[in-house]
Formats: structure tokens, sequence, C-alpha cells
């Protein structure tokens, strides 16, 4: 029944679509509004009137206008005591109307309005007309909004609107100020001005309104619609021309402090926000022209005291309160006005305001404390979450605010931890230690503090701090982090800091800092680890052998580890590798000959990961190129020993056994995955050094590719065509490797490739880099490249976009080698039509809109490579009628195909061709969505 129930919904809602536009729809209307129908039908009458007036007004007749209108005005007066969903549609329409109209048929239309409903009239109490009448003023800005009225129509309209607030003003006025307004007739007039200083009503002539909505205030019905239209008036963007009135402002937002301490101490969140929101919007919007009044500075400071005030409101955010972020903004704006300034006139405000901030970073850091942790237990997930992201803000502020007070910030927040630490009477609660060096750190980790004199004093304190809390000893490691660089510089620091770091590594609650911390120490100072190096490798071996860690930690952890090696002497890499890897080639042993099944599969990918993020990071050859970047290695970092490579002896080793996993799980796509990582990942980071693999790979690949074909395998073959394509001794094994994988993949094609896109774009990835790098892989007999050519114009008709786009790029790299590789330009030659086909097809509205660009790209690389060919092949192509769409003409094809031919250098400019033709297409010109372009 109920599909039933929605087909027939969906017709009647189809066939009231269509019933509203057709030319029957001005009878029904009318008929539909009568008082005996139920509101949902009145309701339908309404909207379908608005839809003829708003979208189809060139069907009126212009005799009609007057009737329409008075038609309008009394149905409202008819609805203004009847439904209130009926009688907006019904403003709504009117509104449409006067905007049809304005200013030529109907001058003074809202004088009109106003006019109208202040007569008396049949019978209609005087509060739901007046009720009515604001309703309609109130929709019809909005309704200018978003009308679909022309440009050149938007902006005598909007001038026309302007000259009409002469006569919603003093009625506006009138209503706030009488007494015996009731409470829901000023909520109104508080709206309906919301709704005209959004029209960029001047402020000027809008501020005797303003300072009415400040009385409204303390009104607890009124105030949510006059804090809004508050802000809406002074966050006009045309409104900083009024000096005048901004400077009248600011006293009357100073005067709602006693009401902002009162809703404080009585926890009224509300109202701390509707007053915080008014403060924030005249400070930000207009610090500048604020600041630019001498005369009146301390009275802009106390407005700076004010959103201060509400920075550091009492309570926890986001629990007990919710103001205090809304302030970080204003102060990045006023910090950025004050910078702005020529220098001399920046040091008087810096005299001013570089107290001010000192203050600010107390009372952000005292913000960003955590709460006690019993309180903190109770939050929920949702609470903590904002709060971290609430300190985060704080951080970037922080950050920010270093700009403006410099070294002499880091040395405040440095005497006030030794103060903390060293004070023997007080003991310190962990909160207030773990917000100052959660300051320090925010600015640490993204300003360069290397030359600051506090920082080895702060090392120095580190190790006092008492550690009893996750919060602080997270706090205390992402420090540490934070200082690694510094630490680089200063080596003798890191016996202080280091046992710390390897202690944390032991506890499952510091996962995340503690090995990202060891990451960035192991990274950034590896050439002064090699005396901790046996002790670390020993700690991170306990950790990982008793699992405390994720997967992902484990993974840095072992790129920690990779980092750390790096520096080692040769043999001691290979000593320290073996230590580290034996105890997973046993377990890997143990694992490739059981039966496969999920859980073993797991812990297989778990290894084999763990081996190929050690060997992306334990790179020896980086020992003698970092000289050149400035930090001369110390002597102590060997150069490189002439043997083989580390990494290449650990994988010759592990060779067969790697093998023997893969043949267990040839079919398993994440196992073949993870085995070619650990190749990609070497041959990326060896580069050259990766040489004596090649052969032995090639061939494991081949046979793993030709049993059964994967994308990972295809994209490690790129891999090593990139780097060993153009080195005589290695192309014999790439050459057939490249073969190979080529013919088996053009089996697949004849198969039937469709299930397979991520095989084909990878594949079209392989060709597109055999192309840039060795494009005489293509003149040998025993590679068809016919073949490979038409599955490329079959793969460009594929309706995933990443599989396109490889496509595309294949192509734009084959095209140029027309003119060097005799094969390929006998394929074009005999075959580029067919390309060129493909390519209109998937513009004509075959592909998605987001591939235009790469297209183009393809018609550019004919035009400059095959231009005389690409004339012919476009003509025979865009011949047959309804290709590559019946939208579009033949003179609409014959231009196009000239324009592109005219552009052979400015590829921007056959983007912007194709886009246009494929709007065209689509039938999609000149609509919204093509907008979206």
């Amino acid at each position: 029944i109920k599909s039933h129930l929605d087909y027939n919904k969906n017709l009647a809602q189809k066939w009231l679509m269509q019933a509203q536009v057709s030319p029957q729809a001005w009878q029904f209307c009318w008929a539909l509004l009568s008082p005996d129908k139920v509101p949902e039908i009145q309701y339908f009458g309404a909207s379908a009137l608005h839809t003829k007036i708003s979208r189809y007004w060139s069907d009126i007749p212009t005799d009609q206008y007057e009737s329409l209108k008075s038609q309008l005005f009394s149905q409202i007066a008819c609805f203004s005591s009847g439904s209130k969903m009926v009688l907006t549609r019904l403003c709504v329409a009117l509104a449409s109307l006067a905007l049809n109209t304005m200013p030529e048929a109907w001058p003074g239309a809202v004088a009109e309005m106003v006019r109208v409903f202040q007569e008396e009239g049949g019978g209609v109490d005087g509060r739901a007309r007046c009720l009515a009448l604001l309703e309609l003023l109130t929709v019809l800005p909005e309704e200018f909004q978003t009308s679909r009225l022309p440009q050149y129509r938007k902006g005598q309209v909007r001038g026309a609107l302007g000259r009409e607030w002469g006569s919603v003003c003093p009625l506006l006025q009138q209503l706030l100020r009488r007494t015996d307004s009731p409470g829901a007739v000023k909520a109104r007039v508080l709206r309906c001005l919301s709704s005209w200083v959004l029209l960029d009503v001047p402020l000027s002539e809008s501020e005797s309104l303003v300072h009415d909505c400040f009385s409204a205030l303390p009104d607890p019905e009124l105030f949510d619609t006059a804090v809004e239209a508050i802000v809406n008036a002074i966050s006009q963007p045309d409104s900083q021309r009024y000096v005048n009135t901004l400077l009248k402002l600011v006293p009357q937002v100073l005067a709602l402090q006693d009401q902002l301490r009162e809703a404080v101490q009585n926890g009224d969140m509300e109202t701390c926000h509707g007053i915080c929101r008014i403060a924030v919007t005249l400070g930000e919007n207009h610090s500048r022209t604020l600041l630019e009044q001498v005369d009146h500075w301390q009275s802009f400071l106390a407005l700076v005291n004010m959103i201060m005030f509400c920075t550091g409101i009492p309570g926890h955010y986001p629990v007990n309160e919710t103001t205090s972020s809304l302030t970080l903004t204003f102060w990045y704006t006023l910090q950025d006005e004050i910078m702005s300034f020529e220098s001399d006139k920046q040091t008087v405000y810096l005299q001013v305001y570089r107290p001010v901030y000192f203050q600010l970073v107390d009372v952000l850091l005292h913000k960003a404390q955590f709460p006690s942790d019993q309180e903190y237990a109770s939050w929920s997930s949702d609470e903590k979450e904002q709060f971290r992201i609430y300190r985060v803000d704080i951080s970037d502020t922080l950050m920010y605010v270093y700009e403006m007070l410099g070294a002499e910030l880091l040395s405040n927040l440095y005497d006030k931890l030794g103060r903390l630490l060293t004070n023997a009477e007080q003991p310190t609660s962990w909160q207030h230690t773990e917000a100052l060096l959660y300051g320090f750190q925010s600015i640490a980790e993204t300003i360069d503090v290397n030359y600051s004199d506090v920082i080895p004093g702060l090392i120095g304190l580190i190790p006092r701090i008492n550690i009893n809390n996750v919060q602080l000893a997270d706090t205390v490691m992402f420090t540490i982090g934070a200082l690694a660089e510094w630490l680089a510089d200063h080596p003798v620091m890191l016996s202080s800091v280091l046992p710390l770091v390897l202690q944390a590594l032991g506890n499952p609650d510091l996962s995340v800092s503690s090995v990202s911390t060891l990451k960035k120490i192991c990274r950034e100072c590896k050439y002064d680890l090699p005396p901790y190096a046996t002790n670390i490798v020993a700690v991170s071996q306990e950790v990982l052998i008793k699992q405390i860690h994720k997967t992902s930690q484990c993974m840095w952890l072992m790129q920690a580890l990779g980092f750390l090696l790096s520096a080692l002497p040769v043999e001691e890499i290979l000593r320290n590798l073996h230590s580290l890897i034996t105890p997973y080639i046993q377990q890997l042993e143990k694992l490739a000959d059981e039966t496969p099944n999920p859980s073993n599969k797991l812990a297989i990918i778990h290894i084999l990961g763990l081996l190929s993020n050690l060997f992306t990071t334990l790179d020896i050859s980086k020992q003698d190129d970092e000289s050149v970047e400035g930090s001369a290695p110390p002597v102590k970092a060997t150069p490189p020993s002439p043997g083989p490579n580390p990494v290449v002896v650990v994988l010759q080793q592990v060779f067969a056994l790697i093998q023997t996993v893969l043949s267990k799980w040839l079919n398993d796509s994440q196992v073949v995955e993870a085995v070619c990582a650990i190749f990609e990942k070497s041959v990326k980071t060896l580069l050259h050094e990766f040489a004596p693999m090649v052969s032995q790979l090639s061939e494991m690949l081949g046979q793993m590719y030709s049993t059964i074909p994967q994308a990972s395998a295809l994209d490690l073959t790129r891999q090593m065509v990139h780097i060993f394509a153009s080195e005589t001794d290695h192309f014999p094994p790439i050459k057939a490797l490249f073969e190979l994988v080529t013919s088996v993949t053009l089996s697949i094609f004849q198969q039937g490739p469709r299930d397979h896109p991520d095989i084909v774009d990878s594949f079209m990835q392989l060709q597109a880099q055999a192309l840039k790098r060795k494009p005489d892989l293509f003149l040998s007999e025993s590679l068809d490249a016919k073949a490979v050519f038409h599955c490329g114009v079959l793969s460009l008709k594929f309706p995933e976009a990443p599989t396109v786009k490889s496509t595309c790029l294949f192509f734009t790299e084959l095209l140029p080698h027309c003119s060097d590789v005799p094969p390929l330009a006998r394929i074009v030659q005999d075959d580029g039509k067919l390309l060129v086909q493909a390519v209109l097809e998937g513009i004509g509205g075959g592909a998605s809109r987001s591939l235009m660009d790469q297209f183009a790209e393809v018609l550019f690389c004919l035009n400059k490579h095959c231009f005389s060919l690409l004339a012919v092949w476009l003509k025979e192509a865009l011949q047959p009628p309804g290709f590559p769409s019946s939208r579009v003409t033949a003179e609409q094809k014959v231009t196009f195909s000239q324009q592109i031919l005219r552009e052979r250098v400015n590829k921007r400019r056959v983007k912007d061709i194709v886009k246009e033709f494929t709007l065209l297409c689509r039938g999609l010109h000149g609509t919204e969505y093509a907008a979206e372009y």
C-alpha cells in the first residue's frame, strides 16, 4: 500500500507542478483560496500564485496588474487572522508582484502597502492587520535577495527599495516605542528591521531604530530577535562609512556590561552569548575605524576589555559556557589592524595593546585548562571532542599572538612555569602546569624557536614535572616533539628528555604522543643518536613484542627506527636489523606454512607492513648529501660502504620466504598489495641502489601478474620502469617484464575489462610512464602497440573518472612521439579517428563533466602533433546528425571544430572551448548548473 500511496503522491506532485505553470492556474488559484478549503489546499493556491508571478511574469498582461494587486491585498486581509503559512505565501506573492512592477508601474509600493493596511478594514482587528503588514514588509527584502530578476533590473529595484525605507522606518519606530504594542508585534518589527538592513540600508538611516533595539534587550521575549537585528545592522559592509554612528554605538554596547555580569552570575548562557555577539561584531567589523578615532581611544579600549571579559567568561567550554569561542577571531582582527599601521602609529598602539595581549595569553591559558579529573570523567565524548577543538583554536590564537609579542612571550611563559615547578610551599594542580606547557608547545610547533634563550631552561624543567596524569604526559611528549629541531642543534640536551620518551613508549595511553615524538627525534637528530641507538632499539622491540600499540603507531615506530639506523655504520645497521627483524621472519615462516584463514592473513599483512615502513625511512645514501643542505653531518657518519645496501641484503635473505607467502595468497589482493608495498617503498628510497634486486623482482612480478593480475603489481612495475628502464644493464629484465604484463593485460581486454577498472587505470599509467621514460619499448616486435592504442580508446569510455584520467594521460604522452617512434606514427595515422570519436563522445555527455580538462588536453595534443589529420577527423566524426549529442546543431559543431583547430598554443583557451561545447551538448548552457563551473 505504502508504495502505491508514494506513487500516487509523486504523481499528484508532478501534476500540481504542471498545473501551476498552466494558463488555467489563474482561475483555480483564487478558487483554492476560498474559506471552505483546508489550509493545505489554500497553501497550494497561494504557492501557485507566487510561482506564476515570480517565474512567468511575462505571461501576465499589463492591464491585469491592478486587479491582481487588489485581489492579493484583499486575500492578505482575509488571511491576516487565518492560517499563518497561507498568509506568508500570499505576502511572498505580493512582494514578488511589487518587485516586478517597481519603480515604473508601481511607484511608492511600500507606502501604498502601509496605507492600505492602516485604513480600517472590514472587521479585521487592528493587531492582526498590523502583523500581516509586518509580515509583508519582512518578506519583501527576502524575496528580493532570492528573486530571479535580470542584473540591470536588480540594480533599479534595489535603488527603489532603498527609497522606500523612508516609509518603513517611521512605522517600525512608532510600533517599537509604543508602550501598548504587544510583544508579538515588537518581535515582528525587529525581524522586519533585520530583513531590511540586509539590503544595505545606510547605518545612519537605521541608527535610531538600532538604538531602540538596545532598549528591547532587557525584555527576555525580544532578546534574541533584537540581538539578530543589531548584529545584522552593524555587520553590513557599508556601515564603516558612518563613523559618528559607530562611535555612538560603543557606549550603548558598554552599557550592556551589567546585564552581561548578571547573566554570568545566573548561569544564563543564552544572554551571555547574545551580548558577546554584539560586542564582538562591533569590534571585529570596525576595529580599524574605531582605532583611528584617537580621541575616543579610551572607549574603544573599554570595548576591547569587555570582549576580554567574554573570552575569560567563567566555566569550562563547552559544558558551562559557549561564549568564549566567539571572541577568538576578534583578537586576530585587532592584531592585524594594529600591525598594518605605519611604524610610528604602530608604536603608539603597541604601547596600549601589548599589555592587553599579554593579559589575553593568561586568559586563554586559563581557558585551555582541563577541569578536575572527576568533572572531566563526567563529560560526554562529544563534549570532550568539542573541548579538544576549542584548545586547537586557542593554540592557533597563541601562535598568532606570538607575532606581536615575540620572544618576550616565551620568557613570560617560562618564568611562570619555573615559579610553578620550584614553589615548594604551594602544590600546583597538574592542569595549571599542562596549560603552560600547552602554550609553549603551540608556539614551538610552528615557529622557529631555535634562537630563543629560554628553551635550555625549559628542557631543564621538564624532568622536574611530576607526571601523574595522562593529559599532562601527552602534552609533555608533544612539547618535546615540538622541540626536536632545537635538540638537533643542542644534542647535549638529548640525555635529559630521551629517557622520558622511552619510558612513555611503554604506556598504551600515551601511544600517539610518545611514538610521534620518538619519530620526530629520530628524524631530526639521527646523527646524534648512535650512542643511544642500542637502548632505543631494545625498548622499541620490547613494546612491539608486547603489542602495546595499535597498528598505525607500530608503523610509525618502524619509520622512527629506519631514521635511527640510517645514521649508523653499515655493519651496525645489519646487526640491528638482524635482531629487529628475526622474530618477525620466524613468525612469517610459521604463518606461511599454515592454511590461509582470516586471522593469519591479518598477521601477515601486519608483518609486511612493519617491514615496508622500516624500509621507507632506512636510507644510508642521505649521509653524504646532508652536508650540501647546510647542516653538515658530524664526522662519525661513515661514508656508505662499497658493499650492498643493508635493505637489499635483508630483502635478498627474505625473498624466498616472500615468494612462499605469495604463492599461498596470490588470490588475495590485500596480501599482494602488502608484498608490492615492501618493494615499492624500497625502490623509492634506494633508487639505483636497488639494482641487485631488479632481475629477481622482475621475474617474480611477471609470474605473479601472469597467474592473477592485480593493479598493485602494475604500479610496482611502473616504479621499476621509472627508475631502471633507461639503464642499459637493467633494460633486458625490465623490457621482458613490461612486454609480459602488457600482453597479459591485452588478453584481459579481450575477455572484457569492465570488471577491472583498477587494473585498466594502473595499466594506462604504466604505459604513459613507459612512453615518458623509454619510448624505445614501443619499437619491440613482441609488443602489440596497436592493441594498446585500441585499449586506450576503449578505456576512454569507462564510467570511472580516475581510469579515464589515466587514459587521457596515456594519449597525451603518446601523441608527441608521432614524430620519433615510427610504429606509433603509423598507428595514429590509421586509427586516430577512433580516438577523436571517443573524445567527442565523452565531451558530448558520455563522461563526467569533471573530465573535460583532460579531454581538452588530448585534443590540444592532437592539434599540436597531427594538425592536418585532426581537421579531417573532426569533420568526418562530427558529420553524423545527433553525434555527439542531439542538442547541438550542425553550425555549432562547425564552430566548435574551427575554434579547436585555431588553438595550437593556448591550452587554457581549448579547455574553455570544450567546456562551452559540453554544456551545449548537455542542454545546460546558461543554466544554474553551468554557473558551477
